[in-house]
């Protein structure tokens, strides 16, 4: 029965839990069992929290003989290092912060405990969360399931990796740079991108720093987990705004997907980005799943004149994505910077130079960008008056090796033996998240090499349930979740 449960779904576990087939204890200890049997070569599980995970299960069992059903009740989950979580550190992998504990739970954390989660630890993340791999000082390199000598992808790297491995039903991570949706994709599992502002981000903040109710710009929570479903039942649970300001006044009442059977979906298929290539492995997936919709009598599209401009997206996206760093750097390296912008030659319009030109952005430049970003959205709101969502690759190639060089912008991503500048592979990233749209990544197949192989469904703004539902029919055409060999 060990083994028979390794790999169940939080909806598999539920239904087991109600007809009293099994107990949350015994979930949960052997979910700990698993960890402490397998997570030595995976590092996936930074900051273990077994004892009070115990405690919890036996609450659970007990609401549960008292007649109480919650969402999650009894179901165990890990948690991102970077939420706030009472009595656990925060660190981000900063080794300055490695003694801060947070006073209180973040808000996302508070949900999966009145819904009645188990929360077994924290999973890990890169420094800062500020790459596309996990890892750090302070809890080392997450690997991949697949292949120990590749990354899990970042920053929710170490949450991807505990799916893949049995570790909890599900998990909670963030995105502002595909940091679901590119860990989903290397390690063969699920994710959901909200809707920019759809779920409530309090206490999702670097160490030290307050609390507080405020919307992040570009920056989303969301679920993560090993089924389409099992990623709607979580984010049932995220959604709705924080309690402390627009919740006063509002609840969320997502509309339903547009349809429930694959052959009434509209879907624009993109495997083409003209910044960076695909590679043929994450190209094979695109195509896969494009044949599993014709086959099952969608429409599908390969070209849009709806589509908005895909190197103007790319641009606004590298832009606010940077502009916001430079409130981080010192005088002398702001002025370093302007001395760099300086001399860029005019025509000079490649990533790597908005990502400089971005890190000394006036405010008027800023709102110009931002601007530029609603033209973008009201281009996304008329080309999903045609189409139901769009198909396209979250990154051009499947996990990469582990990559520990300093400098980001020194390192080169290899697409099919070609070398290209690593923060480039964002483009596809910046896609859904410059104009906030959600956005599910579902597994597609795997590489020649036998590495996990992703691509995502982008939806229309706040209809998070379409690409959802497209995902739970594609996962029922084409499979789902395989768990590493």
């Amino acid at each position: 029965m060990f083994m028979e449960r390794e790999f169940q779904t939080a909806e598999e576990l539920a239904t087991a839990l109600r007809a009293g087939e099994v107990t949350s204890v015994e979930l949960t200890d052997e979910a700990i069992a698993r960890i402490e049997r397998d997570d030595k070569v995976i590092n996936a599980i930074c900051v273990p929290d077994f004892d009070r995970a115990r405690a919890a299960a036996h609450r659970a069992d007990q609401a549960r003989a008292r007649g109480e059903d919650r969402p999650l009740l009894g179901i165990p989950v890990t948690v991102k290092e970077s939420y706030n979580i009472a009595r656990l550190p925060t660190t981000w992998g900063m080794p300055q912060y490695r003694n801060y504990v947070p006073p209180e739970d973040a808000v996302q954390v508070s949900r999966l405990k009145a819904a009645g989660a188990v929360v077994l630890g924290k999973t890990n993340v890169p420094l800062g969360l500020q790459d596309i791999q996990s890892f750090n000082e302070i809890y080392g390199t997450t690997n991949n399931p697949w292949d120990h000598g590749r990354t899990a992808g970042g920053s929710s790297g170490g949450s991807a990796a505990a799916l893949a491995c049995g570790f909890g039903a599900l998990s909670i991570g963030t995105d502002i740079a595909s940091s679901l949706r590119t860990p989903a994709h290397f390690c063969g599992v699920y994710a959901h991108k909200p809707t920019l502002g759809l779920a409530a981000n309090r206490g999702m903040v670097p160490p030290t720093a307050p609390a507080l109710p405020s919307d992040l710009d570009l920056a989303v929570v969301g679920p993560m987990a090993r089924t389409a479903r099992d990623l709607t039942l979580l984010l049932d649970v995220m959604a709705g705004p924080d309690p402390l300001t627009l919740g006063v006044a509002y609840d969320v009442t997502l509309p339903p997907a547009r349809h429930e059977r694959l052959r009434d979906f509209r879907v624009l298929v993109l495997d083409e980005h003209p910044l960076i290539p695909t590679g043929s492995a994450v190209r094979a997936g695109v195509n896969r799943v494009a044949a599993a919709l014709v086959d099952g009598g969608a429409r599908v599209e390969r070209h849009s004149r709806l589509l908005p401009d895909l190197t103007e997206a790319a641009t606004l996206y590298t832009q606010l994505l940077i502009s916001s760093t430079p409130a981080r750097f010192p005088i002398e390296s702001h002025e370093q910077l302007r001395n760099r912008v300086a001399g860029l030659r005019a025509d000079d319009q490649s990533l790597d130079a908005a990502r400089l030109r971005a890190m000394v952005f006036s405010h008027g430049e800023w709102m110009e960008t931002n601007n530029r970003r609603e033209l973008h959205r009201h281009g996304w709101r008329q080309l999903f008056a045609e189409f139901d969502a769009v198909v396209c690759p979250i990154t051009p190639t499947p996990a990469f090796p582990h990559d520990h060089h300093p400098n980001l912008m020194e390192r080169r991503i290899d697409i099919d033996g070609v070398e290209y500048p690593y923060l480039d592979q964002l483009v596809w990233a910046g896609l859904a998240t410059m104009p906030g749209l959600p956005a599910t990544a579902i597994p597609a197949g795997r590489s020649p090499e036998g590495l996990p192989v992703g691509v995502q469904l982008i939806g229309p703004m706040f209809e998070d349930r379409t690409p959802l539902r497209l995902a739970e029919l594609l996962e029922q055409k084409i499979g789902g979740f395989q768990a590493p060999k």
